[in-house]
């Protein structure tokens, strides 16, 4: 199976559809274009002087865009399309609840998952309003327990933080990744000591920056992806034989 939140619910579609990973790598060239954030300096300025009101289903983005690419990746296609089950995970704003997507529209789920707070506007879906699903389970290990997984390959990755700060926004990101990456890792400690299944890390590290929307780094994170998760092939494949 499957599972995916936030930007990891876009290549858990991706993979439960079998689309191959030549044609994944270039369509995250195609999706994750530095245009994806336009009009982000002018709503959070806007946004901070008050000029414009800021409720709980603003964004800094328009998510127009993104939208419009998702569509055309997955179409209208459903989980029921997917050969491989698959898992989404989001967030219920107001109550801080995962919410696992398991039917439905691909597009609405994936679209759901992504609503980076502040960046994108939550998400309403089913009559909840919907935000990053990293907000609530950023290694979503439990759902493929839940779900019956035995053998569990757990990727993710620390989001970067400063050593020098200039502004109120790049505070606020510093703190935000420092929350985010220690939620992240007790996760994955309190699973893999948990021992309900065979928790096997693929957490790349970087040497350089890395952010959300940083396209002309997306090469570099998939090959430090891929030689994180050669690494574990050995292990793998003595646990798939026994």
């Amino acid at each position: 199976m499957a599972v995916g939140c936030s930007g990891g619910s876009l290549y858990a579609a991706v993979m439960a559809l079998g689309i191959d990973a030549q044609s994944a790598e270039q369509a995250t060239l195609d999706f994750w274009t530095g245009d994806l954030m336009e009009g982000y300096t002018a709503n959070l300025r806007a946004a901070m002087t008050g000029e414009a009101r800021f409720t709980e289903r603003s964004g800094l983005i328009d998510d127009g865009p993104t939208l419009e690419r998702l569509r055309s990746v997955f179409g209208d296609k459903t989980f029921a399309d997917a050969p491989v089950p698959l898992h989404i995970v989001s967030t219920d704003l107001f109550t801080g609840e995962a919410v696992v997507h398991s039917s439905g529209r691909l597009t609405d789920a994936i679209r759901a998952s992504l609503s980076i707070p502040m960046l994108y506007p939550p998400y309403d879906l089913d009559g909840r309003l919907l935000v990053d699903g990293a907000v609530a389970d950023p290694l979503p290990v439990d759902v493929a327990i839940k779900e019956g997984a035995d053998i569990i390959l757990a990727m993710g990755f620390d989001l970067p933080t400063r050593a020098r700060m200039r502004s109120y926004t790049q505070v606020t990101a510093h703190f935000n990744s420092l929350y985010m990456n220690n939620i992240l890792k007790a996760a994955y400690a309190f699973h893999n000591l948990a021992h309900h299944a065979e928790v096997i890390p693929i957490l790349p590290e970087f040497d350089r920056p890395v952010g959300a929307f940083a396209a002309d780094q997306i090469l570099y994170a998939i090959e430090r992806g891929e030689r994180t998760a050669e690494q574990q092939l050995p292990y793998l494949r003595r646990l798939l034989a026994t």
